[in-house]
């Protein structure tokens, strides 16, 4: 029988992956978080500013989609482990075109095939256009998981964009009619996980109140915890399964971005 590892798995919005690297993430990856893998959205650069050191964060290798549009969205998936194959979009021209997706597959001990994914939703937010096109992501990509789920396990890192439920975000009666928490948006989520069967493996390993992962730079939002929780490792059920209770971690004692790592350790095989 092949021995499981905890592997453990750390998503961040960094809001410039600049900005990040300069307020000590790297360090912090090394010394403390010690990923072996990082999903990081909104990396808002070309493939041009990216240096050694933005391509080997926490001494790890990566991948990146880059927005066509100058300082705007961007992915990037880095691993310790060397995948089998990588994949940069998801094959939709219009959010393909702003850098939103990368996935890494993995073959394990036991044949399964892994998909490892970093996407950044869109915000809604802006304006009415910015959310018909989120809804329009929300389409398409819902296919897209449905195909890549019926080739293997998946788990899907990034920033989602929505609060899926009333314990996600601290006022959730002031933001019934506002993007991250309209019901066309919940409902897809409540279809993802309960018609699908994907599971949400923080709420699964943590079921308490108060655990956010992005705040407004408004009127003191992370200071009072006024947040939502918004990035999410959204998993098929039995990578769901591996996820070691107890090692769910929101970082919040270095502020690298408005939003927090999330990290979570996986017992898998190799």
């Amino acid at each position: 029988m092949t021995k499981k590892a905890l592997f453990r798995v750390t998503t961040l919005n960094l809001n410039g992956i600049r900005s990040a690297a300069r307020k000590g993430l790297d360090a912090w990856l090394r010394e403390h978080a010690q990923p072996d893998w990082l999903c990081v959205q909104e990396i808002k650069a070309a493939a041009p500013d990216l240096d050694a050191e933005l391509r080997a964060l926490g001494g790890l290798r990566g991948a990146f989609h880059h927005a066509e549009r100058p300082g705007y969205s961007g992915v990037g998936l880095y691993w310790r482990h060397e995948p089998d194959a990588v994949r940069i979009g998801f094959g939709d021209a219009e959010f393909d075109a702003e850098g939103r997706y990368v996935e890494a597959s993995y073959r394990l001990a036991d044949g399964t095939r892994l998909t490892l994914v970093s996407v950044y939703f869109p915000s809604g937010s802006s304006s009415d256009e910015r959310q018909q096109a989120k809804y329009r992501f929300l389409e398409c990509f819902g296919e897209h998981l449905r195909s890549l789920r019926a080739r293997g396990e998946v788990l899907l890192c990034g920033d989602v964009n929505i609060a899926h439920n009333e314990i996600d975000l601290k006022n959730w009666k002031g933001n019934l009619k506002n993007s991250g928490f309209l019901p066309e948006e919940r409902a897809w989520m409540t279809e993802l996980l309960d018609a699908h069967g994907w599971v949400d493996v923080f709420r699964a390993l943590n079921p308490s109140p108060d655990q956010y992962t992005w705040w407004s730079n408004r009127g003191q939002a992370r200071a009072k915890n006024v947040g939502w929780r918004i990035d999410y490792q959204l998993a098929t059920p039995a990578v769901a399964a591996l996820a070691r209770r107890g090692s769910e971690s929101i970082y919040t004692a270095t502020r690298f971005s408005d939003h927090a790592p999330l990290s979570i350790d996986y017992a898998l095989s190799l």
